[in-house]
């Protein structure tokens, strides 16, 4: 076995006695040591842990794909369990982060929708930060994309997601925007957080640093469902040049975008919910 991952996490489960929260996590075996992706919204990751046989003592690492509330509002319940444990993630997961929503008058209200704990208080708590820009590798064959390069035209992110700036709101550039990438024997295993950084732009990232130019798997949230609709059918297009085995969709996809993907890539595509597992 070169890897498996076992969704702990997501909007949505398949079978009984799972919990569904709006948020994302994913449990990561390895032949040197277990990893854990993201740590979902913090009410899920428990119940889940305990329903699927992952004994969240037994992480190793914790990775942060970005700093909105449904990925990293687990991590003081998961140090609760484990104790103190490295955490690998960009600096920019603590900046203050917010969505614009629609009220009943018709204007847009900024909800907070980013980090709920301050650096300093995770850290007593045991969270040893470890601060990554560049493409990394973590673990044997193991790695975390780093900053990811913008270059498609068409994956503009969501105007709704802000930061404050000099006074006014702009869109989140989301350099924080990390993904997963695991080296098999069978091609390139891509796990997304949300994919803020556009899920095409990530998996060119990922060929281009690693050399491998097999995708076997692509396991996460694409951030479809929020993004806006021109950005869909190229999206569609260009994924499938990637020649992909296994898509495995979660989260921030959208049921909509799920079930479009899943007309386009037949049995090849799969929803990515709790319980859901891949093993390469």
């Amino acid at each position: 076995m070169d890897c498996k991952i076992t969704v702990l996490c997501e909007n949505t489960v398949q079978g009984m006695g799972f919990l569904g929260e709006n948020g994302f996590c994913a449990f990561i075996e390895t032949p040197r040591q277990n990893i854990l992706f993201d740590t979902g919204r913090g009410f899920a990751i428990i119940q889940n842990s305990l329903q699927l046989k992952k004994d969240l003592k037994d992480v190793s690492k914790v990775v942060l794909s970005h700093g909105h509330l449904d990925h990293v509002g687990g991590l003081l319940t998961f140090l609760g369990v484990k104790g103190a444990c490295p955490v690998v993630a960009h600096p920019d997961i603590f900046n203050e982060r917010f969505r614009l929503m629609p009220t009943p008058g018709g204007e847009e209200k900024p909800i907070s929708v980013g980090m709920p704990w301050p650096q300093a208080y995770l850290t007593t708590r045991g969270a040893k930060f470890e601060w990554v820009r560049e493409f990394s590798e973590i673990a044997p064959n193991v790695f975390v994309t780093g900053e990811v390069p913008r270059k498609t035209l068409f994956e503009l992110g969501s105007p709704k997601l802000v930061v404050s700036r000099d006074g006014g709101w702009v869109q989140d550039p989301f350099l924080d925007d990390f993904s997963m990438i695991l080296k098999t024997s069978r091609g390139l295993v891509v796990v997304l957080g949300c994919a803020h950084a556009g899920v095409v732009n990530i998996l060119k990232h990922a060929i281009e640093r690693t050399g491998e130019k097999r995708i076997y798997a692509v396991l996460g949230g694409t951030h479809l469902g929020l993004s806006p609709e021109p950005q869909f059918d190229p999206t569609i297009r260009a994924l499938k040049e990637f020649d992909i085995k296994v898509l495995a969709v979660s989260h921030c996809t959208g049921q909509a975008p799920a079930v479009r993907l899943a007309s386009e890539f037949g049995d090849r595509f799969a929803f990515g919910n709790v319980g859901f597992e891949l093993e390469v």
